[in-house]
């Protein structure tokens, strides 16, 4: 072996080490115990989750658990394989697993499924625990902190340790008093937290049990099947080409691995390995070969549909059908990569490069333009005609349908492996990148791994089948295709060892759920760690506590408000992952940038609020000192990490711009828009984004001077945000006394709102005084019927006075926080005002402005070179 290849062998044990510290467990076994049990243990835990998932269990009535039963086995997987597969010190060993060990391990797994097998006195004694309760509860929470510190390091279990802190310690007296509490006894805290579904046992492990693994488990199976390698040779096919051809292949190949990976540093891994040496072939430095990388595997996990798990946790916190979460997080999503790689164009031209292809870079944008949105349509059309096909055979054949659809299922999937078998299969290697086929010949030999992905999108988004049972069909097709992919083509290209193929796809299956389970030790340890802080939260009222200190900080301003919010996900989400910090963070904060929005006059949906969290929190993931996908790029680079990290951070700004601009200009999340202006908004957005880009790099057409980069921000805003001009020249509402609010609800429109202004006093003593949207139901009924049947209220008149006479319990009314005897002070209606699309023309005027300056400069320069 060459000291080359002795090198290269070295830097890839590193890379494997750095993921497996990270996501999967750094303990290599070299006995025979330790090694079976990191193969069998995962490979149970898959096949749990596989089962649960299923309609087996209610087909044959056997293992049918109640939600809390599945979520504690799955926490007591992944507590035993948090110890058995991450060592605890960097000391400890990692070629055997200590006996110790397995103990330590076996009781945290027991104590964890204890809500399983003793499910039925726990319940019996429900908010009276004995003391074998409090005991299992108080070892099983101390042990699942220590399996959390093992999987994802020290920074989550502190902040939960800070949270338990102040459960039984708040009530002390050299705390101040605006965050004093009663403090808990032993008993009430242990049986909140672990004996009920108020902590642990809560949303966010339920999340993880019933949606997160499986999305995992299909990612991790999609990947064993080649499709990530598949889906980059396509992406360096495509552009590779191109002037930064290889940077701009890892913007779309980390977007289109975004999309089965929930992890942004195995993100880095898998497309860096590959991307980054190839990025510093054609120029780039190791800084930013790395820092583009990372840029994008971070963009990933806003990828729909998995979204790092966080998805899934949205429709539970904020109450709304998985589909709304996916159609609020698509044009984000979109517009950030595509401005992603508009930066790496904007890079390479200020180094000079050069590529082979000679399309024009207007040419060449408005095409990707084009193709995205032609995928789209196609992939929106092909969903949409699967649902007419599959209800015209309901139709026609019944019950007997299910097996008319699997037969044409099969057929379409041997033709797709026909075509595929046509070409040769695709080598996993860097010289492989350097010499590629056309993309379109690419294409045809993965055609079989779009099938599963478009069943997923199918089950989710036509037939609205739940995250969970649309992941187990998604993952059971991608179990077919891994045992068979192989042997079939080798049929068709007359090939004589189709069994060993069919043995090797077999031992793929394994290796893909084995793998799935161990990328999901971490995750499910941060959702049960997660919910000790919800608890710790639900249980001491901090939340109340901390909204009035950031109200008081904020000094009532939203924006102030939102940076606050943004500092904080920031500084929580370097020592926590998305998921985790995403959870902790809406708790403690979602509300309060309501409420304040409310009384600002600026009604923020939640979706909105919940989103801004999500993205920030994915931001600490570049931000240094931490961000370890910074470090993982880095250690491929071969460059400097901090310097890798700020770079990062630095292209990243695109994604910290967002969250305030959807805010204000909810259009972003297509929050109440049509199908012909979601295009609109789409493409204004997509432009004010490059635009946006553009300013922050300093160089639009040539190098742009300083004046150039101001006026271009101006552009970028006034795209984004047209109505703040308007607001300045005139008022948004017009108002109407409250007297008038039933003549006015039986006026608004089948499903609208009525936008009230409240005044009154909290619960706590505090006067409110906000605006509200109330909804109200269709049209037919006199306004009081309708305000009632839609937001569940009723008023009363006093004199010339209206108050709020009754409230339904879980009312939407009650829910937005309205209280007895509140006053209705006005009600705003919209005014009648010029459209905020005015804005428009002289923003373009103004780029059109600076483009006509570079372009002259552009055309000196040239004439200057020659």
């Amino acid at each position: 072996m060459t000291d080359n290849q002795s090198a290269a062998a070295q830097e890839d044990r590193t890379l494997d080490d750095f993921v497996a510290d990270s996501d999967t467990g750094g303990r290599l076994p070299q006995d025979a115990l330790g090694r079976n049990a990191l193969w069998y243990l995962p490979l149970v835990w898959s096949l749990y989750q596989l089962w649960i998932a299923s309609p087996l269990p209610f087909i044959l009535g056997v293992g049918v658990w109640n939600d809390t039963q599945t979520r504690a086995i799955h926490l007591g997987f992944a507590v035993l394989l948090a110890f058995v597969a991450f060592p605890g010190l960097k000391t400890s060993p990692r070629h055997h697993i200590p006996i110790p060990t397995w103990i330590v391990g076996g009781i945290g797994a027991l104590c964890a499924s204890y809500l399983f097998y003793a499910y039925a006195g726990v319940a019996e004694r429900t908010g009276a625990p004995n003391q074998t309760d409090v005991i299992v509860s108080v070892i099983g929470l101390v042990l699942l902190l220590e399996a959390a510190r093992r999987s994802l390091g020290f920074p989550l279990m502190g902040v939960a340790l800070f949270f338990l802190a102040y459960v039984f310690f708040g009530s002390s007296s050299w705390l101040p008093e605006v965050v004093q509490w009663k403090g808990a006894s032993i008993n009430k805290a242990m049986s909140h937290m672990w004996l009920t579904t108020e902590g642990v046992f809560g949303v966010a492990l339920g999340v993880s049990s019933g949606f997160v693994f499986l999305f995992v488990l299909f990612g991790a199976l999609l990947n064993q099947a080649g499709a990530g390698n598949y889906f980059l040779k396509l992406a360096f096919a495509a552009l590779g080409h191109l002037r930064g051809g290889p940077a701009k292949a890892a913007v779309i190949g980390s977007a289109a691995t975004g999309l089965i990976s929930g992890s942004s540093i195995a993100n880095v891994v898998t497309t860096g390995t590959f991307t980054i040496p190839l990025m510093k072939r054609v120029g780039f430095p190791a800084t930013k070969a790395g820092a583009i990388e990372v840029s994008s595997s971070i963009n990933g996990v806003l990828t729909p549909p998995v979204m790092g798990a966080v998805a899934f946790l949205m429709t539970e916190y904020v109450g709304i059908p998985y589909v709304e979460v996916v159609k609020t997080a698509i044009i984000p999503a979109a517009i950030s990569y595509i401005a992603l790689v508009y930066i790496v164009h904007l890079e390479a031209l200020k180094m000079g490069m050069k590529g082979t292809s000679r399309m024009h870079p207007v040419k060449f944008f408005l095409g990707a333009i084009f193709t995205i949105a032609t995928s789209i349509v196609i992939g929106g059309g092909t969903l949409w005609l699967c649902g007419v096909l599959v209800n015209a055979l309901q139709g026609i054949a019944g019950d007997a349908s299910i097996w008319l659809i699997v037969v044409i299922m099969a057929a379409l999937y041997v033709l797709a492996l026909k075509v595929a078998a046509s070409h040769e299969d695709l080598e996993l290697s860097i010289e492989s990148m350097q010499d590629l086929p056309p993309a379109r010949e690419i294409f045809k030999t993965g055609i079989h791994y779009i099938m599963p992905i478009l069943l997923l999108m199918y089950l989710l988004m036509i037939e609205r089948k739940s995250p969970g049972l649309s992941a187990f069909w998604s993952s059971v097709a991608m179990l077919v295709i891994l045992a068979t992919q192989n042997p079939i083509k080798a049929m068709f290209r007359g090939q004589d060892h189709a069994v060993s193929e069919f043995k090797q796809g077999v031992a793929d299956i394994f290796e893909g759920l084995i793998i799935g389970a161990r990328n999901m030790i971490g995750l499910a340890c941060a959702m049960g760690v997660a919910g000790i802080i919800v608890g710790a939260v639900t249980l001491t009222g901090i939340g109340q506590v901390m909204a009035e200190f950031v109200e008081f900080l904020s000094g009532g301003s939203v924006m102030l408000m939102l940076i606050f919010v943004a500092l904080i996900s920031i500084v929580l989400g370097m020592g926590l992952p998305t998921t985790a910090n995403y959870i902790v963070v809406s708790s403690l904060m979602a509300g309060v940038v309501v409420e304040l929005g409310a009384q600002n006059g600026l009604i923020v949906p939640l979706i909105a609020v919940h989103m801004f969290v999500f993205y920030f929190g994915i931001m600490a993931d570049v931000t240094p000192p931490v961000g370890l996908a910074s470090f993982a790029a880095a250690a491929i680079s071969k460059g400097d990490p901090l310097r890798t990290g700020f770079q990062a951070f630095f292209y990243s700004i695109r994604t910290a711009l967002l969250p305030f601009l959807f805010i204000f200009n909810t259009d972003l999340l297509l929050i109440d828009v049509g199908p012909i202006q979601a295009v609109l908004v789409f493409l204004v957005a997509m432009v004010a984004m490059l635009l946006f880009a553009a300013s922050t790099m300093n160089y639009f057409i040539v190098k742009s001077r300083i004046w150039e980069s101001a006026l271009l921000l101006l552009v970028a805003f006034t795209l984004f945000r047209p109505g703040f001009f308007l607001d300045q020249i005139q008022p948004a509402f017009e108002t109407r006394p409250g007297t008038a609010v039933y003549q006015m609800a039986e006026r608004v429109e089948d499903g609208g709102t009525l936008r009230v202004r409240l005044m009154g006093e909290s619960l706590e003593g505090d006067m409110v005084d906000a605006r509200f949207l109330l909804p109200l139901g269709d049209q037919g009924g006199d306004g009081q019927t309708r305000l009632y049947d839609g937001a569940g209220i009723e008023f009363r008149e006093e004199g010339d006075k209206i108050f709020v006479d009754s409230l339904n319990f879980g009312g939407p009314a009650e829910q937005l926080g309205i209280d007895f005897d509140w006053e209705l002070i006005e009600m705003e209606v919209e005014a009648d005002r010029m459209p905020k699309e005015v804005f428009y023309l002289p923003a373009f005027l103004i780029l059109g402005f600076v483009a006509f300056l570079q372009f002259g400069r552009k055309r000196k320069q040239e004439e200057g070179v020659a």
